[in-house]
């Protein structure tokens, strides 16, 4: 959250604004709401940042992942699990997902 009131920083996170796909996860939601990027839109983070997440977002959501319009946010750090057979099924389809999960040995709803 330190990174939070480091301008430079942030400046820098805003040159992403033309990319696509924006991903988070835990805190680093916040990251992305301070750069703007989750006005207007909803979003998660970690479960003791929800409050803290609020002012940047449209709707603060309590699940592990939310996709909103190019912008994924995912809750706690292991969600982060989550979000990346998530990206990996969106960029690359289901059956490319199932085989990352099966060779992680991850048993995922």
């Amino acid at each position: 959250r330190a990174l939070l009131k480091e301008k430079p920083f942030i400046q820098w996170l805003q040159t992403a604004a033309s990319v696509p796909l924006k991903a988070s996860t835990g805190s680093g939601s916040l990251l992305l709401g301070s750069a703007g990027f989750l006005r207007d839109k909803r979003a998660t983070t970690h479960f003791d940042q929800y409050e803290h997440l609020s002012p940047f977002c449209q709707q603060v959501e309590k699940n592990r992942i939310v996709d909103d319009s190019g912008v994924i946010t995912a809750g706690a750090v292991s969600a982060s699990i989550d979000l990346g057979l998530y990206l990996c099924e969106k960029l690359a389809g289901k059956e490319a997902r199932e085989v990352v999960r099966q060779r992680m040995d991850y048993h995922s709803s």
